[in-house]
């Protein structure tokens, strides 16, 4: 599509912001994004991230999308509260990374979580009969434990996952793998941590990050606006409307229990205490 005022768009800096868990709806969101500023002809892009992680495809396609648009766009990137684990990950699509001192970034890993009923339903006297092609067909279970060849093939999955993320943090930030592996335990750090490490290259505001933006674009930092391509709101959003209800604790609670159930027995580059 041919946008009719896209000399307009040329003088302004695109603005997409990634905020909670990342998923299937945020990777949509991105990704529609990230088209209307490509045909937009938008000469640079602020990404706002504020995501704790999430989905290893996801998080990667989104990575991906911003890559290729790095031919045609100048990318920085803006770490907010926290940019953590998945968060990190979509961030080393950007040419450069801006965050806060305090900013809550890191935990680069990978987590499978999976649940064992098995005593529970043993005491309300419930058993379930599985027929299945192979051993490993019935893996993660929750009616039983895991066995041990399981732990390996899970072990295995993640492994390759973790070198994955270790792999696109060292390309992208121009460090070593093993300087990568240095910080890439799980652990969090600090936005000025981060910045000791390489994992950003300079501490300040989402301002800060929009006016660096400007500056690689040849537009002048003093005028050039953000036109945001906003998030379309969430189921929950939609069913109690209301930024008071979207700021809730039960607001959280139920947008964590529809991730939490979309996600069960996935491989997450995420963060959560």
């Amino acid at each position: 599509m041919v946008w009719p005022f896209s000399r307009r768009f040329r003088k302004q800096i695109a603005r997409i912001e990634v905020t909670g868990a990342i998923a299937s709806g945020t990777r949509k969101q991105v990704l529609n994004a990230l088209k209307v500023v490509e045909e937009r002809k938008f000469p640079a892009l602020l990404l706002r991230i504020d995501s704790p992680g999430g989905t290893v495809g996801d998080s990667q396609e989104i990575y991906q999308a911003l890559m290729k648009l790095r031919d045609k766009v100048k990318i920085v990137a803006s770490f907010g509260n926290i940019s953590a684990s998945g968060g990190v990950y979509i961030g080393m699509g950007a040419e450069h990374i801006v965050a806060n001192p305090g900013t809550i970034t890191g935990s680069i890993g990978v987590i499978l979580r999976g649940n064992n009923l098995e005593r529970l339903l043993e005491k309300i006297g419930v058993s379930f009969k599985v027929i299945k092609s192979g051993p490993y067909k019935d893996i993660l279970a929750f009616d039983r434990e895991l066995t041990d060849p399981e732990k390996d093939i899970l072990q295995t999955l993640i492994d390759t996952s973790y070198h994955q993320f270790v792999r696109t943090v060292a390309e992208g930030r121009n460090l070593t793998i093993e300087a990568v592996k240095s910080f890439a335990d799980g652990r969090i750090f600090t936005g000025e941590q981060a910045l000791d490490l390489g994992v950003v290259d300079r501490l300040g505001t989402e301002e800060d990050a929009r006016r660096w933006a400007a500056e690689l674009a040849g537009l002048d930092p003093e005028k050039t606006p953000c036109f945001n391509l906003e998030e379309p709101k969430s189921w929950t959003s939609r069913l109690f409307s209301g930024r008071a209800y979207a700021q809730s604790p039960l607001a959280i609670g139920l947008e964590w229990l529809e991730f939490e159930a979309s996600t069960s027995g996935l491989p997450l580059w995420l963060y959560r205490p």
